[in-house]
């Protein structure tokens, strides 16, 4: 089986939710996962099984809810107000949205994505909303356009199992938080060996699927990245969510949804290179 190289996946990733952005829905990857509607009332009812509340459904209304998570990383984020916010692949802005409303006035949200369409997209709806606080910035998440120690409170759904160097992602994420900041994640892991059929698949990779590492190896690359206080928590909904999803492959017996918390320690350990 011929083996993708990295370039060949980003690109298609990118491509492939670029996409997404310009038809304003998740069709673009219901072959390889998400949640494969253009009706917005059936992605309120996926919202609902991946943890939304009702009054969350409001900061959609836009446009922002594409349907593309994995969880609600608000729900577990425990964010405060006048907090700094950072979204890792903030879409078209719906959590970014979410989160403004728990900072308030006084706080700041920003997003950031590699894809230049969703960032158009998400510009559009914070002007919509009249929202002078949030803020998308294109860039990687491997090389986030943030300084350092800015930012209280990391939130990501759906994004981290994209990337292709995660050690990268979370040492990033460990760069730009305050002491005592929080990662607060929904996202897919692996709870078995992936198939070679499916890590070489580039519709699963942009389906969220391909690239999912390990629950054990997740812990130990935020660990690594010098994370302590990590949780990885499957989600109660995970099945239901995964059913949703239209990849052909039998995903759920080798991924799942899970909830991944983690905390910059105030102190830098004494044995931390």
């Amino acid at each position: 089986m011929k083996r993708q190289n990295h370039r060949v996946i980003t690109n298609y990733i990118k491509q492939r939710y670029g996409s997404i952005a310009e038809q304003g829905t998740a069709r673009g990857c219901c072959d390889g996962g998400c949640s494969c509607s253009s009706n917005p009332t059936d992605i309120n009812q996926i919202s609902t099984t991946l943890g939304y509340q009702e009054n969350d459904l409001e900061a959609g209304t836009t446009g922002a809810n594409l349907g593309l998570g994995c969880g609600n990383p608000l729900a577990h984020a425990s964010i405060k107000v006048g907090e700094v916010v950072l979204d890792l692949g903030s879409g078209g802005g719906f959590d970014c949205f979410l989160a403004r409303r728990q900072v308030g006035e006084h706080g700041r949200v920003l997003g950031v994505d590699m894809t230049p369409q969703m960032i158009e997209l998400a510009r559009t709806n914070a002007s919509k909303l009249g929202y002078e606080n949030v803020e998308f910035i294109e860039g990687s998440i491997e090389t986030l356009p943030v300084e350092d120690d800015s930012i209280d409170v990391i939130i990501s759904n759906c994004v981290i199992n994209l990337s292709l160097d995660k050690q990268r992602v979370f040492q990033e994420a460990f760069r730009v938080l305050k002491r005592g900041g929080r990662l607060a994640v929904s996202d897919i892991v692996a709870t078995a060996e992936l198939p070679d059929a499916i890590k070489q698949d580039l519709k699963l990779h942009a389906g969220c699927v391909a690239g999912a590492e390990h629950v054990s190896v997740i812990e130990n690359l935020l660990r690594n990245a010098g994370f302590t206080e990590i949780k990885l928590t499957p989600k109660d909904t995970s099945k239901e969510i995964l059913s949703s999803w239209k990849s052909g492959a039998d995903i759920d017996h080798y991924v799942a949804s899970y909830i991944i918390d983690a905390v910059k320690p105030l102190r830098r350990p004494s044995n931390f290179l």
